[in-house]
């Protein structure tokens, strides 16, 4: 072909390429593991799109056509459009609220036909779009707490409204691309103060308030007294401490019963305080007048994740091979092919299995990184990091809700999961990356 129709193959990183294949390969055989019945026809139902299995394998097709057109497309397109598409998420988001359809309690979906399509999920590849648009602008200098605040509001914009739709979850994914903006110089002291104030609102939940607050006070005194010699030098060292003393106070008494009473939803609250083993102190304030205080003692909130490490557990070292599974053939987990698809790959291969699966979500993300880093242009370099947080967020967040180790907050496994707007909004990120690195020789703005 001519130079000015260069193959389409040029450039593309093929690594990339097969990793995807064999995520998505995976996420089929898991989904078709639990869900395909005795006396059904393997090819029929692959085709019928009646079964899950079958609507994710055409959801598949779908992405990769998509992809396939993403790769045809000019790498300037996505730095021209940008913004514009992150308008056009956030229309999407709005539009949400007049027309969306409760599913499981969120109300963050739009129901088209027979597809459901989740506004929120596409808007995580819209930000990363602008995000990197912005930091890669000539004028925006990061290091102006102005430009900082701009960064973070095309970041919280988009998750405010996602918790408003009762998808707090997904509204966390969003939090991940502040790795973006570390990389690019933001301040430590930032993401420092993010992490305190998490660590804060974990020791509240584990600790009386009282206490809490003592120890707090006695901290600041202690501070106060070891830094005195350079209080009286700089008074602005005591105002300092005493902030950071009543920020803190502020945090303990006022915003987390506010998180926990007004943002996260009942049964998220439950499951955090039934993960820490901890009575729901605010269950009364949760509840609706007339219905009955779930109490997380009962550890029925817990059942999901309980179910979910029976079955990985079950599956040993081999697991107990295709189809042959108990706890996720039967439905003992619920969400097994979605949320909870990694307890049937526990199940059904086992640590082999599992370790499998790491493996390739390891090589994945340490090859985008590495992408990342090969990049000339500030907006390709950004957009790389920007999917790798997604991914490692996701990937870290679903695989420790299966096993215990975070509170279930809803959210897939990249191209694992059955879900045709994750499938979807994963492979668009990872092929426009392909795009951009393909023409990294070039410098976009």
């Amino acid at each position: 072909m001519s130079q000015r129709n260069p193959a389409i193959s040029k450039g593309v990183d093929w690594v990339l390429i097969w990793l995807y294949l064999a995520l998505v390969a995976i996420g089929l055989l898991s989904i078709f593991s639990v869900t395909w019945r005795e006396g059904d026809s393997v090819v029929q139902s692959f085709i019928g799109f009646k079964t899950d299995y079958s609507k994710q394998f055409y959801f598949f097709i779908g992405s990769l056509t998509l992809g396939l057109f993403i790769l045809l497309t000019d790498s300037k397109f996505f730095t021209a459009t940008a913004n514009i598409w992150y308008a056009v998420g956030i229309f999407l988001l709005l539009l949400v609220f007049p027309f969306h359809t409760e599913v499981k309690g969120t109300n963050s979906i739009i129901r088209l036909g027979g597809f459901n399509l989740q506004p929120a999920e596409l808007m995580k590849v819209f930000v990363n779009l602008a995000l990197a648009k912005y930091l890669s602008r000539v004028e925006t200098d990061f290091s102006t707490p102005r430009s900082h605040l701009i960064a973070s509001a095309i970041i919280l914009a988009p998750a405010a409204i996602t918790i408003a739709q009762k998808e707090t979850g997904l509204a966390l994914v969003f939090f991940a691309f502040f790795l973006v903006m570390f990389r690019e110089g933001f301040p430590a002291g930032y993401l420092i103060a993010g992490f305190s104030i998490g660590v804060l609102v974990v020791a509240t939940l584990l600790v009386d308030k009282i206490i809490l607050a003592l120890v707090l006070s006695a901290i600041g005194l202690v501070m106060i007294y070891l830094m005195r010699k350079q209080i009286k030098r700089q008074r602005r060292l005591l105002l300092s401490v005493i902030m950071i003393w009543g920020l803190s106070i502020i945090t303990i008494v006022f915003v987390v019963p506010f998180l926990f009473t007004k943002v996260l939803e009942k049964h998220q609250v439950e499951r955090i305080f039934s993960l820490i083993g901890k009575e729901n102190p605010y269950a009364k304030l949760n509840t609706v007048e007339g219905e009955e205080p779930v109490s997380t003692a009962k550890k029925d909130t817990d059942y999901n994740v309980r179910q979910s490490k029976i079955a990985i557990g079950s599956g040993g070292f081999k697991g107990k091979g295709l189809l042959k599974g108990t706890q996720t053939r039967f439905d003992f987990v619920p969400e097994q092919r979605t949320d909870f698809i990694f307890c049937t790959i526990g199940e059904g291969f086992g640590f082999l299995g599992c370790t499998l699966v790491l493996g390739i979500y390891l090589f994945l993300l340490l090859r985008i990184v590495n992408i990342a880093e090969r990049q000339r242009s500030v907006f390709s370099r950004c957009y790389a990091y920007g999917v790798a947080s997604v991914f490692f967020f996701h990937i870290a967040i679903n695989i420790c809700m299966t096993v215990g180790l975070a509170p279930v907050i809803g959210i897939p496994l990249p191209f694992i999961s059955y879900g045709g707007t994750s499938l979807l909004t994963f492979s668009t990120m990872l092929f426009i990356l392909i795009r951009l690195d393909a023409d990294r020789q070039m410098v976009l703005r």
